[in-house]
Parts: structure tokens; sequence; C-alpha cells
């Protein structure tokens, strides 16, 4: 029995029979043979963590764009908020980790830069179409290695692309992943933004703390650490207590989650949305767009060879961070200050 098969076998005594265990996961798009040391799921955790696009998260906009500070999130601190609050759930659940992990790691390699700002945009210049979550596959199934894709197991490629909610319902049962460590992320993202997003908003002086509806601190807890210990523990407690049929909030919990989101949405994001930042970023990723649609050799790839020029064009813009887009729309739009020596 080599090291992997210890680890199955491992899980096979310890996790929950409703974990989804590396032994049963249904394979990769193309064959692989197994290794002897790590198991499949701890496999695409890893080949995710060495992508480009994963190194890239950690310059592109979480919601405020190019921020000074320090200490305002960006896509990839809130990739590893949303992976550290996953992985205690599904410790907690006695569910796999590895597989939540990957999941959590890889659900927004396909963001654009300047956030959702920058995924509406792309979305309105090409009859296309752009969802991040969509665009998050075509990184992971054709974009990455030189083209050749990650060949990510099937069960992390369904929490990926499953894990998106946008404002509606955390629970929709057309739209869950078939797994629940899957499941998991999608409850985690939104516990991890809503609270990060608030603490990065009273920061900013868009929010002060005494504006948070008193009910909600009554109900969620006075601190962001209250409140995701709070929603955290509600998940594994609730979940338990329907046998794990799926993973779950209370209703109070999940009606005070909501309310919170909507307290952001209403006072955050659609204030950044209508900020004259905005009609900014369309003008560069616009003029962008047009620019690369008609001088493509320089910059975009050339795979995958089936696809449209658009379609190239659009995963190169995709791929940018916030100054690769800033840079590159200076040199190719802005004139060089002139100096003699």
């Amino acid at each position: 029995m080599n090291i992997r098969e210890e680890i199955e076998e491992i899980e096979s005594k310890f996790l929950h029979p409703r974990a989804c265990k590396n032994s049963d996961s249904e394979g990769r798009l193309k064959y692989e043979e197994k290794e002897d040391i790590r198991p499949p799921f701890q496999r695409d955790r890893d080949r995710i963590i060495h992508s480009k696009s994963f190194r890239r998260l950690k310059h592109k906009t979480q919601v405020f764009i190019s921020p000074t500070g320090d200490h305002y999130r960006t896509r990839l601190t809130h990739t590893l908020e949303v992976s550290q609050i996953g992985r205690t759930i599904a410790m907690a659940l006695k569910l796999n980790e590895s597989l939540t992990e990957a999941i959590a790691l890889g659900h927004d390699i396909g963001h654009t830069p300047f956030g959702h700002f920058g995924e509406a945009v792309l979305n309105e210049l090409s009859e296309i179409g752009f969802k991040h979550y969509l665009h998050s596959l075509r990184v992971i199934d054709k974009l990455e290695n030189n083209g050749k894709g990650l060949n990510l197991t099937l069960e992390v490629r369904d929490g990926i692309v499953k894990h998106s909610k946008g404002f509606g319902d955390i629970f929709k049962k057309s739209n869950m992943s078939k797994t629940l460590e899957g499941q998991i992320i999608r409850y985690s993202d939104i516990v991890a933004y809503v609270n990060h997003d608030l603490d990065d908003a009273i920061r900013a002086g868009m929010i002060k703390s005494e504006e948070i509806p008193p009910h909600l601190i009554k109900i969620l807890g006075d601190s962001k650490r209250e409140r995701i210990n709070t929603m955290v523990r509600d998940l594994i407690f609730t979940t338990k207590k329907h046998d794990y049929d799926y993973i779950r909030m209370s209703e109070d919990i999940y009606s005070a989650t909501i309310e919170l989101r909507d307290f952001l949405i209403k006072r955050v994001y659609r204030e950044e949305e209508h900020s004259a930042e905005k009609s900014k970023i369309f003008k560069i990723l616009k003029e962008l767009y047009e620019y690369l649609l008609e001088n493509p050799k320089e910059y975009v790839e050339e795979f995958p060879e089936e696809d449209s020029l658009e379609k190239r064009v659009m995963d190169f813009i995709a791929g940018m961070t916030d100054r690769y887009a800033l840079n590159l729309y200076k040199k190719l739009f802005l004139p060089e200050p002139w100096a003699k020596i």
C-alpha cells in the first residue's frame, strides 16, 4: 500500500459517509495515472496554487479599485479567507478538507481586473458575454499551462462553476454543487465577503460602525470575528441537525446574513458602481478591447486555436491585473514624457 492509498484508507474510516472522498472521484477530463503520494484533490489544490492565474489574484480588485492602504482586501486575500472558513466547516463536519480547499482556491481564478466592474464591462462589450465563474473553468481547462489546462477533477470543476450566486439566493437547488464540499464554498464565499467588505467599507469611511442595523448586531455580533463565528457555527450545527441533507443555515441566521448583504449592496456596492471610477474603467477596457481586436499579434495568444479572436482577446483582458491594465493603457494611448539629456 502506497502513501496515497494509506490516506484514502484513513478517509474511508474517518470522514462522514456524505463526504466526497478521494477514492470517490469521478476522474478528470483527460485520464491521468494516480500518484503514489498525493490523492487527486490534493493534486488539484497544488496545481491551482502554482498557476499563474492564482498568483495574479494578488493584484486584482475585490471591491475598492486600486486601494492605497495596505490592509484592504484583494481578490487573493478574499480567496484565502474563503479557504480558511471553508476548511473550518469541512473539518468540523468531517468532510473532505482537500476538496474544499481546492474549490476555494480556484473559485475566483477567472475574475477580471477591477473586480465585478471589469466583469460587467466585458459582458457588455462582447456579444459572447462574460461570467467570471464560467471563465474560471475556461482558465483551468484551456488557458493555464500554456494552453494545456490544469486538468482538474470533475468534483473541483463542479464546485468552482457552482459557487457563484450573484445577489440571489445562497441556496438554490438548481445551481448547487453535487458535493457538500462545493456547497460549503458557496456559503463560505458570502460569509467571507459580507464581513470583510463591511470591514473595508468602515476603514474607507463609507460606513460608520453605528450605522449597521442594531438588530443585525444583536443576531450576528458586534465585530467581524463575532459575525463570522456566528455564521460558521450556525452552518455546522444546522447541517448536522438536518443529517447532512445539504449545507444549510438556520432561518434566522440566513435571513440576517442576506439582510447584511443587502445593506452592503445599498451602501457600498451600488455607491461604487455609480462612482466616477466606473466610467474610467469602462473607457480603459473598451479601448484596450478595440485596440487588441485590431492589433492582436503582440499580445493575444494564438490558443485555443478553435476559438475566435474576440474570445481570445477576452481571455487576455480577463487575465490582466489592475495594474497591468493601467500600464498597458498608458503605454498604448498616453504619450511618453520627452526629455533631453
